[in-house]
């Protein structure tokens, strides 16, 4: 059963099948409409936070648990440095006390990348730091600039 076309027009669908998805093509959109690329997307978990109760007169001798807050964690984007300034731009609006929240969209693609295979949306998300390096004379390495974000809410389709 599909979903109808995603945000460029594609069309999306979630299929069950026997063999898990490889973990190398996946797009990520930064909430601007242009798709950016990365080599490496983490963190995408939610968690949901406990509360130990238990009332005075209960028989029974344990601490129930109840469910709590949920906590998004901080997602990081890695890529090579490519000589463009719009991930310090976008990190620039925080740290001038206007940090532009975005809904940011991770797609994970099929193979062949006709079809996505699931979609993380990252809720009223923001940069919290901007990392650039190591830079090292002697490898045989990419540069690399890693970004982290901040999220209200992580929605899975």
């Amino acid at each position: 059963m599909g979903r109808g076309p995603d945000s460029l027009g594609r069309r999306v669908m979630a299929v069950k099948r026997d063999n898990p998805y490889a973990g190398f093509n996946f797009e990520v959109d930064l909430g601007d409409g242009a798709v950016a690329g990365f080599s490496e997307v983490s963190g995408l978990s939610i968690e949901v936070q406990t509360i130990a109760y238990r009332e005075g007169s209960d028989k029974r001798n344990v601490v129930r648990r109840l469910p709590g807050l949920a906590r998004v964690s901080d997602v990081t984007l890695k890529r090579g440095v490519v000589g463009s300034l719009d991930l310090y731009s976008w990190l620039r609006e925080g740290v001038l006390g206007a940090a532009q929240r975005r809904t940011v969209v991770i797609r994970l693609m099929t193979e062949d990348r006709s079809d996505v295979a699931v979609t993380w949306k990252l809720i009223g998300a923001f940069p919290v730091k901007l990392t650039h390096g190591p830079l090292t004379a002697a490898a045989n390495a990419v540069a690399v600039e890693e970004l982290v974000l901040a999220a209200d809410a992580l929605e899975l389709e």
